[in-house]
């Protein structure tokens, strides 16, 4: 478990994070952030490209889970139920029992399991803490709030050097 706010790969978005790349990577099961990183904050039901993308994953057997902090499941359980996938809630990342919890429901190693997400202080430190592979995307909808565009800001040094050597 690495304390390291560094990700191991950065992506545009999440469709840049291919079934092909996550085979190369052993990855067969796939942990998603959902607010800025599947869709904007607030976003309720998932766009054609989130299901082909999703589609795109079971189709080569990997497992696609929603982890999410959010304390009431109502917005989570709206958005993966068109999808037909599950989702983890009140994760409490960065801690890394949510990933845990995950992994246990399918029966998935630390090597086998990455986390997507867009922030380094939840997403990408609880992925390492965890030793799962992290892997980050562009906040989707982008900095709105003074909070997220200095929160933004921060992350942008640890962005540009990922672990990853790819």
């Amino acid at each position: 478990m690495v304390l390291s706010l560094r990700p191991y790969r950065l992506f545009a978005d999440y469709t840049a994070v291919t079934a092909e790349y996550l085979e190369k990577k052993g990855i067969r099961l796939l942990l998603c952030d959902l607010d800025f990183t599947l869709a904007p904050k607030g976003v309720k039901e998932p766009n054609d490209s989130v299901r082909n993308w999703i589609a795109s994953l079971h189709e080569k057997g990997i497992t696609v889970m929603i982890l999410s902090n959010n304390r009431r499941p109502v917005r989570v359980e709206q958005f993966c139920a068109p999808l037909g996938i599950p989702y983890e809630g009140h994760a409490g990342k960065p801690q890394p029992k949510g990933i845990y919890r995950a992994m246990a429901r399918v029966g998935a190693k630390r090597e086998e399991t990455a986390m997507l997400g867009d922030k380094l202080l939840t997403d990408m430190l609880a992925a390492n803490l965890a030793g799962v592979l992290g892997l980050m995307v562009e906040p989707l909808g982008g900095a709105v709030t003074p909070w997220q565009k200095v929160l933004h800001a921060l992350q942008a040094p640890f962005k540009r050097f990922p672990r990853g050597k790819e």
